[in-house]
């Protein structure tokens, strides 16, 4: 059986679904060499000597039923050729004959075989006024036609898997939870190893963290205003909060909070952090903060948990399947003064989150997610129902 993964998003982003991407394939390969791949991906611009491409060449070297399939256009080319102008050339065209095309990335390219599509979340119709407007008119189109194009759809949480059935009507008989994992590099990790890091990147003596993209659903103008509020008079004197992550969209506002309440000497933006560096990061901090407005899962949030650091989010879309008991759970992210509340018992139960947060992340493997997708695959390579 040979299975055509769609890796652009693997070959060209650090974090989010390209990280979800590289991960669940990266575990998947090696399980059963019976399975052959072609991971295939918009080349188009992209250096030859990036990280994902030396990644991609060195899973490629370690696996002979492995093999890369650059195609020579960008992601906006193929996009617009595939899904904006509906070009009926089918990616066996261009990558050979498969059996399975496995879309990770929300929309499928016209395919000859039986077709495998991840949606991650809905935010472009559950939040629709955090979401860039271009990019919500095209998935507003192209998703629910992938969803019709699909065989099975995978999700990553429960929520996303009952938000399809609810605002799309996809039946719950073509719908796959596969949860992500969570790296084992992400673990507590002794003081001594992480100090040179918070030299490394300038990280204050104790702060607050956030992790992710800089725009509106990571609810982070609410996030700052609650650090005012948990600090106003003279309350944590010494805390800071660290905001890292790459600027996305419609974050104007978010800047714009930190100077209007007079923060900018406590709130430090370290833009997108390594993911080498990371679990440094979470073991550095005092407590993650994670107030998302919406999420399909979480990934930041179960890898704080993984490092035993303290985690406070929202009690929204699928977060609280992820994080169980071992967080604390804000019911309302829209106030900054219950998500200050959060912060606070955080801090005040330290201890039993440490212990609780590391336990709770064991329940989330690459490893049970590669044997889920593999048995995924094979079930869609059988007789048609």
């Amino acid at each position: 059986m040979i299975i055509g993964v769609d890796y652009t998003a693997a070959a060209w982003q650090g974090a989010g679904i390209g990280r979800y991407t590289r991960e669940l394939i990266a575990a998947t390969v090696p399980r059963d060499r019976s399975l052959r791949y072609v991971l295939f991906y918009a080349a188009g611009g992209l250096p030859p000597d990036g990280p994902y491409l030396r990644e991609l060449a060195a899973l490629c070297a370690a696996n002979p039923n492995v093999r890369a399939r650059p195609i020579p256009l960008s992601p906006r080319l193929l996009t617009i050729l595939w899904q904006r102008l509906r070009l009926p050339v089918p990616v066996e065209a261009l990558i050979g004959k498969i059996d399975i095309l496995h879309a990770p990335d929300f929309v499928l390219p016209p395919t000859r075989a039986r077709a495998l599509l991840t949606v991650h979340d809905l935010t472009f119709m559950v939040r629709p006024e955090t979401a860039d407007a271009g990019l919500r008119r095209y998935l507003m189109s192209a998703v629910p036609r992938s969803l019709r194009r699909a065989d099975l759809v995978l999700v990553d949480s429960l929520a996303t898997g009952a938000d399809l059935g609810r605002l799309l009507g996809v039946g719950q008989e073509r719908v796959r939870l596969l949860y992500p994992g969570v790296n084992p590099r992400f673990r507590p990790l002794p003081a001594a190893e992480c100090e040179p890091l918070r030299a490394q990147l300038g990280l204050p003596k104790s702060f607050l963290l956030f992790v992710g993209t800089l725009e509106p659903r990571k609810n982070l103008v609410r996030l700052i205003e609650s650090f005012a509020h948990l600090t106003a008079g003279g309350a944590y004197p010494e805390l800071s909060l660290v905001i890292a992550g790459r600027r996305g969209w419609l974050y104007a506002e978010i800047f714009a909070a930190v100077e209007r309440l007079g923060l900018a000497e406590r709130v430090r933006f370290l833009n997108f952090v390594d993911e080498s560096h990371l679990p440094g990061v979470y073991n550095l901090a005092r407590a993650f903060v994670y107030p998302s407005l919406y999420e399909g899962f979480g990934l930041p949030a179960l890898e704080a948990l993984a490092c035993g650091t303290p985690v406070v989010t929202a009690a929204v879309s699928s977060l609280p399947e992820v994080v169980g008991d071992a967080a604390v759970l804000v019911d309302d992210p829209l106030d900054p003064a219950a998500i200050a509340g959060g912060i606070a018992r955080a801090l005040s139960e330290h201890e039993r989150l440490r212990a609780a947060g590391p336990v709770q992340a064991q329940r989330f493997s690459w490893d049970t997610a590669a044997s889920g997708l593999i048995d995924i695959y094979r079930a869609l390579a059988g007789p048609r129902a």
